[in-house]
């Protein structure tokens, strides 16, 4: 445990860890690792009394588990390393002594390499981070709509019949949801006779690349789920028979593959998102005031918040290359193919955090474009039915 715990960075969120210790619990409650059922109630204790280790953030290829991270995990269970305790960042001794936790775990054969030969630093970014972007696309969804509204868009491309056959999940999902959100309106009538015959296709395939990404946010969800419900440690041992055998479920490729996936179905919400707002902001294609502003030449309006979200979505298309695929030998070449996945994981979660704020530009600008449609009005939520 001690010469494993050589992470470095900054600590992993509060939460993240919390997820480590909960995961690792769960695997090894399998009863497949050889470890005494005393270490997995100890982690119960960590958890339920808030003594939360301290664990770097870099310093794992996601081969042979997450050796470093989990180990600096570990160290708090035997009574070493630092941990975070009401708020406080201390000695993890000291931290499970103030919790109650009198006695640090003694360490028995097999358990050291059972506590840090896992997925787990891997899979409580991938769970958080999957759990969060399912809400992100309700607010890609929503601002979606309320661009459609905002740049007079038709509802035509939302049509159930077009998305009833091509029959992806996510794409009728959303139109679904879209078809919700937008009930008929002054805003949609005003322009019911125009003679554009078609919108441009961050509007009119909003359904089709949202989905998309949903779809793809959803297959990430099942990956993560099998492997936080799957015993990875090694060598295994099957009681049945008295065998133990090593293998390779430590290997976090399943979850590397998935991760990428991940970050660039959400780096593709930003990418159309952003095109939204670039024709909210220019006059040529949103017949509304240059950059949504009536005091054009006193103010810049909504401007530079497209710069910040066009900044957002180029910094998304470097962290979207794969980890996955850049293996490195360690170990002496013993391991010499690693998948990368805590690297992934991180990215995935970098991404969705520039994601979000550039779904949180949009709204800004299509609450304004609308706002400048005035005295029309937008679609009333209160009158809208399920279609």
């Amino acid at each position: 445990i001690r010469s494993h715990s050589v992470g470095v960075g900054e600590p992993f969120p509060i939460d993240v860890v919390r997820g480590m210790m909960l995961l690792r619990a769960n695997a090894l409650a399998k009863g497949y690792s050889g470890i005494r059922f005393e270490v997995i109630i100890t982690l119960i204790e960590m958890l339920n009394a808030g003594v939360t280790p301290v664990v770097p953030q870099q310093g794992s290829v996601g081969s042979s588990g997450d050796l470093a991270p989990l180990a600096h995990m570990a160290l708090v269970l035997i009574g070493e390393g630092e941990a975070y305790y009401k708020g406080k960042r201390m000695q993890g001794l000291e931290a499970m002594k103030k919790a109650g936790i009198v006695k640090p775990v003694i360490l028995q054969a097999k358990e050291g390499v059972a506590l840090i030969n896992g997925t787990q630093a891997m899979t409580s970014v991938g769970a958080l981070t999957v759990f969060d972007a399912l809400n992100t696309v309700k607010d890609a969804i929503i601002a979606g709509s309320m661009s459609l509204e905002a740049l007079r868009g038709t509802r035509a491309a939302l049509d159930k019949r077009i998305h009833a056959i091509r029959a992806h999940e996510g794409q009728t999902d959303v139109a679904a949801a879209m078809r919700l959100l937008l009930p008929d309106s002054e805003i949609n009538q005003s322009h019911a006779e125009c003679e554009k015959v078609q919108d441009a296709y961050s509007l009119r395939c909003a359904p089709q690349v949202i989905g998309a990404s949903l779809d793809a946010i959803r297959y990430v969800q099942s990956v993560v789920e099998t492997e936080i419900n799957s015993a990875t440690d090694n060598p295994l041992i099957f009681t049945d028979d008295s065998t133990v055998i090593s293998g390779g479920n430590f290997h976090g490729q399943p979850i590397a593959l998935a991760m990428d996936f991940l970050g660039i179905a959400l780096s593709e919400l930003a990418n159309i998102s952003e095109r939204r707002v670039n024709r909210l902001v220019n006059p040529h294609l949103s017949g509304l005031p240059a950059f949504l502003t009536t005091e054009g030449g006193l103010e810049s309006g909504m401007m530079i918040a497209q710069y910040t979200a066009a900044a957002l979505v180029s910094e998304n298309k470097v962290l979207a290359h794969p980890a996955s695929v850049d293996s490195i030998p360690t170990s002496a070449d013993q391991e010499d193919h690693v998948s990368m996945g805590t690297i992934a994981a991180r990215k995935a979660c970098s991404i969705l955090e520039n994601v979000n704020n550039v779904i949180a530009i949009e709204y800004m600008c299509a609450a304004q474009g609308v706002d400048l449609l005035a005295p029309l009005k937008a679609s009333n939520l209160s009158n809208s039915q399920s279609t």
